[in-house]
């Protein structure tokens, strides 16, 4: 969903000690917006934090440190394939990765990272060498 599309603006919640990690680093990043991510678009219940480049999604944390993060039908492809990621079961455009510890939070935003230069345009031949 394009940001425009999102509803009112909030800032992002806090999240669990891993997942804010990644929070705050991912609102650090040239040109990203973060914002509160509310539960099925119901503005009155807040459900994590969204992420965008742009109109374009990132992804998103869920309260309970999930990420959805958003990536083409390839890349999701390959990294379900090479095991970095869970496929989203209600779409092909987002995987799903799940944050406990540092170790995962690291990881989540190497996954965001490819995201994001997705979103800048890095050819999908680089991105698949960055796996």
């Amino acid at each position: 969903m394009k940001l425009d599309q999102k509803g009112r603006f909030a800032p992002p919640p806090r999240l669990p000690k891993h997942a804010q990690t990644v929070s705050e680093a991912l609102a650090t990043w040239p040109g990203v917006i973060a914002r509160t991510h509310w539960f099925l678009g119901d503005e009155t219940v807040v459900d994590g934090a969204d992420f965008y480049l742009g109109q374009n999604e990132l992804g998103h944390l869920h309260l309970d440190g999930t990420a959805h993060i958003a990536v083409s039908k390839p890349l999701r492809d390959a990294l379900v394939e090479a095991e970095l990621a869970k496929p989203f079961r209600w779409s092909d455009a987002f995987v799903v990765f799940a944050i406990r510890n540092a170790s995962e939070a690291g990881r989540a935003l190497r996954l965001f990272r490819l995201s994001y230069e997705r979103l800048e345009g890095a050819p999908l031949a680089t991105l698949l060498t960055e796996l």
